[in-house]
């Protein structure tokens, strides 16, 4: 295996790169702009600075026999995901890795009632948000088919840490979904994501998706308020359906109006992880200033 390739290489790419590190593994990460080129090689990540949207600058992606991270998002608009798709017919083509894992999103089970959802249950996405992740999940599969080469896919929720809390939308007074009509959602904290990136990439099953979560789904008024209270901020104001589609902008609705609880079972026992933190208040309290 030459190394390890994380393309997309923001926060939890860092943390990743940071365990194979300690590994004394060599570790490449994209940049899309030049002032991440230093940072990255600050920490001892070799950059490669790349512009997914266009695939000739993909060229020098080291791809040939690394293990793969891809944990760059989609466009933010569009059913597919032509990132993905440049990928997967450019580098990985013409210079195959040895193995990718994708951080994909649980938002491609779509609403679920409320009822826990398994790795068996069919991806219904409400959201384009989420088709898009489908879309590019499924052309890792077909490209798996045609190659050979495996591919883990790893559905994640909510990402939470230090540095990642929503404390200027707290300060700001920012409402918030009332209690009762507040859809159930899932966390994992970006360190414990982290080990099970590795922990995919070392025992993940090919063609296998993992729910990636601490197991102890709440709900996003939840989340807001207890974070209030760790910050000692004022928790903020709770309004009806109706008066948070006028207020609430389109992003944060699309994450109201899925409800699930994602079980994580396969990930704890076909991964062998054992989370760092295993609901959110062993979490939060890690965060604390």
């Amino acid at each position: 295996m030459a190394g390890v390739l994380i393309v997309g290489c923001g926060d939890i790419g860092r943390r990743v790169a940071k365990l194979y590190r300690a590994r004394g593994e060599a570790v490449s990460g994209t940049a899309r702009r030049p002032q991440r080129v230093a940072e990255l090689a600050a920490e001892g990540i070799a950059p490669v600075l790349v512009d997914l949207d266009d695939p000739a600058s993909l060229d020098d992606l080291p791809t040939a026999d690394a293990l793969v991270f891809y944990l760059a998002p989609p466009p933010p608009a569009g059913m597919v995901d032509p990132r993905m798709n440049a990928f997967l017919s450019g580098p990985a083509g013409s210079r195959p890795p040895s193995r990718i894992v994708y951080v994909s999103t649980s938002a491609v089970y779509g609403d679920c009632g409320g009822e826990w959802v398994t790795e068996g249950r069919a991806p219904a996405p409400s959201t384009d948000r989420g088709r898009r992740r489908l879309a590019a999940e499924r052309a890792l599969l077909d490209w798996q088919d045609a190659t050979g080469i495996p591919v883990v896919i790893l559905r994640v929720p909510g990402i939470y840490a230090a540095g990642r809390l929503p404390v200027r939308r707290l300060r700001e007074g920012l409402p918030v979904l009332r209690a009762q009509d507040s859809p159930y959602t899932n966390r994992i904290h970006a360190d414990d994501l982290a080990a099970v990136c590795v922990a995919a990439a070392d025992r993940g099953r090919p063609g296998a998706a993992y729910n990636v979560s601490d197991g102890h789904p709440s709900t996003m008024t939840d989340y807001f308020n207890r974070i209030a209270d760790l910050l000692e901020l004022p928790r903020p104001p709770a309004v009806d359906m109706a008066e948070a589609r006028r207020v609430l902008s389109p992003g944060m609705l699309s994450f109201l109006q899925d409800s699930r609880r994602l079980d994580n079972r396969r990930m704890r026992e076909e991964l062998g992880v054992t989370l760092r933190y295993p609901d959110l208040e062993a979490g939060l309290r890690s965060c604390r200033p």
